[in-house]
């Protein structure tokens, strides 16, 4: 399984891209699963279903199912946020899993960046991010520069860099 990461700042387009990215992928052959982190604290759950009810009595795992789909919601009641390595190994393997977040981890990833929302490049920093997503020019970027709006180049360089064939999944 190929691991390919998407960070950015607050607002510059990490989710837009993700949306527009998964189809363009998998319309391609590619079997493509997602890794979303967020900073703060989400609910899947809602405070009138039995699931909720389960949680909030001290389940430390609730697991959900029906013949569409099923959810795993594990309670960490206070011990550390798992790394990154521990989700991606609970993920079934597919051909591509795409990480929206965990800046700070190892895994190779495209820095998502808008040059008119002042923000500092993630990239200077990070050796691990291999190519830069922008609406705007970025001459001072060694790095690939695509255009953030052209979804089938993001796609192609994804693809060429993670060593993937078009159809791998089929």
């Amino acid at each position: 399984m190929k691991i390919f990461g998407m960070v950015g700042w607050r607002d510059s387009g990490k989710t837009t891209l993700m949306e527009n990215l998964l189809p363009e992928l998998i319309q391609r052959g590619l079997e493509v699963s997602t890794i979303k982190h967020t900073h703060h604290g989400f609910d899947i759950d809602k405070p009138e279903k039995d699931s909720y009810k389960h949680r909030n009595a001290g389940a430390r795992e609730v697991l959900v199912t029906s013949s569409v789909r099923w959810a795993l919601m594990h309670e960490l009641h206070g011990d550390p946020e798992e790394a990154v390595e521990a989700m991606i190994a609970r993920m079934e393997p597919v051909d591509l899993l795409l990480i929206e977040g965990f800046k700070k981890n190892e895994h190779k990833k495209m820095e998502i960046h808008r040059p008119s929302k002042g923000r500092p490049l993630l990239c200077q920093d990070d050796p691990n991010i291999v190519m830069v997503a922008s609406d705007g020019p970025l001459p001072e970027v060694s790095l690939p520069v695509l255009d953030l709006g052209d979804t089938p180049a993001i796609a192609d360089f994804i693809i060429k860099y993670c060593r993937l064939a078009e159809g791998a999944g089929n």
